[in-house]
């Protein structure tokens, strides 16, 4: 890549500025290759596969859960509970506590409660969270580094409690392998895997203490279970989407025919109105990974769907362009000074922030090398509009 130019996937909109993401000699990413390959598996075979891994686990008299499965309530966690019910399976479903829920998300917790299991919701203390929400976003350039942890750690750390060896997670983001429960040996979820998927970003639980009067007795959710306990229980994981091919639109409609409810509109800074509907910072999130790596989530999902048909290239590269990386405003009806208000933050701080973190190199700036924004704070990525035309002017040749 230069200073002048975004290397895009030919058949998606992903660019190759995504960390793990590569775009081999035909301009195809690994991404796309992924999929594809779908075609060629063995669903049935794996399902088969899945029950074998799942009758292993289950509780032979009854007298525990036969699996954990962390949840958010929203979509995903809808699918997974409903699929392990499916399979006759009795599951502990265990949600750590989103940074700032929405009402909707609490709505959608209620209701996947009532789909027939038992239920717990691990919340850390409020004052500290959002001491650690403000430091991570200045210090990594994530407010949502805290929830990102704990829907690892906390899962695992009930697993301990409750003597529960196997955690059911959803999407394999990777799409490499089923998880350590589809090894015949060596199949222990260990810290090095956890830490592998927990999205640390180099800054460590211990980095923290000390830090605006935390202590390390503020951080025990925070913290993994010892290597000793998880051995103990023996405590493994499982990607259910290596199992069954995974969707997010599928996975909404199942959940919806079973209440799950959707916003009235599409969500800010998404294509679609059933995604990320529990935290209200979860814009700001997005956000920060626009300004890194020169994408949002308007291209995930727009690659999403080009994949399976429900966009063409051309018209997800235009949806790029029109609605990625906008500054966040606002989100699920809450205003960026209310969410910032609670950790004693103003618009103006954030933004030194933003710009702190902002990749240069992938936006236009002035002579001077100052970013260049318009009325509402929107960047403007190097090649956009030569993306585009080039998109429009491939499509009219057909």
């Amino acid at each position: 890549m230069t200073e002048k130019s975004i290397k895009y996937c030919k058949r998606c909109v992903m660019p190759e500025t995504r960390p793990d993401l590569y775009i081999d000699e035909e301009g195809v990413c690994n991404a796309c290759r992924s999929f594809t390959e779908r075609k060629s598996i063995d669903w049935n075979k794996r399902k088969e596969e899945l029950v074998k891994i799942l009758d292993r686990y289950r509780s032979k008299n009854n007298s525990n859960y036969d699996c954990i499965i962390p949840v958010s309530g929203g979509k995903d966690s809808h699918f997974q509970t409903l699929k392990m019910l499916e399979l006759g399976m009795n599951p502990l479903c265990v949600t750590a506590t989103t940074c700032k829920l929405s009402d909707i998300g609490r709505r959608n917790i209620e209701n996947l409660k009532k789909l027939g299991v038992d239920y717990i919701e691990v919340t850390t203390n409020r004052v500290v969270r959002r001491k650690i929400n403000r430091f991570a976003m200045s210090e990594v350039g994530d407010i949502s580094w805290p929830e990102h942890l704990t829907i690892f750690t906390i899962p695992v750390r009930i697993a301990v409690q409750f003597n529960v060896p196997l955690i059911i997670w959803g999407e394999n983001s990777q799409n490499e392998y089923g998880g350590p429960a589809a090894a015949a040996e060596n199949n222990v979820l260990d810290r090095p895997w956890l830490e592998k998927f927990g999205g640390l970003l180099g800054l460590k639980v211990s980095d923290l203490i000390g830090k605006d009067g935390i202590e390390a007795k503020h951080l025990i959710q925070f913290t993994y279970p010892k290597d000793e306990e998880l051995k103990r229980v023996g405590v493994t994981g499982l990607f259910l989407g290596h199992y069954t091919p995974w969707d997010s639109y599928s996975n909404a409609l199942v959940a919806q025919a079973h209440g799950l409810e959707t916003y009235p509109k599409n969500v800010e800074g998404n294509l679609v109105n059933y995604e990320n509907l529990d935290n209200c910072q979860m814009r700001i999130h997005d956000y920060f990974k626009f300004l890194k790596f020169g994408f949002g989530r308007v291209t995930d999902y727009a690659s999403l769907n080009i994949r399976r048909g429900r966009l063409t290239r051309e018209e997800g590269l235009d949806a790029v362009k029109r609605l990625d990386g906008k500054f966040p405003w606002t989100y699920l009806g809450y205003s960026l000074e209310e969410i910032l208000g609670e950790m004693d933050m103003t618009i103006e701080e954030f933004t030194k922030i933003c710009d702190r973190f902002t990749n240069k190199k992938l936006f236009v700036c002035d002579s001077r090398g100052s970013l260049l924004k318009d009325k509402s704070g929107n960047l403007t990525r190097i090649n956009d509009d030569n993306v585009v035309k080039a998109a429009y002017e491939k499509s009219s040749r057909r």
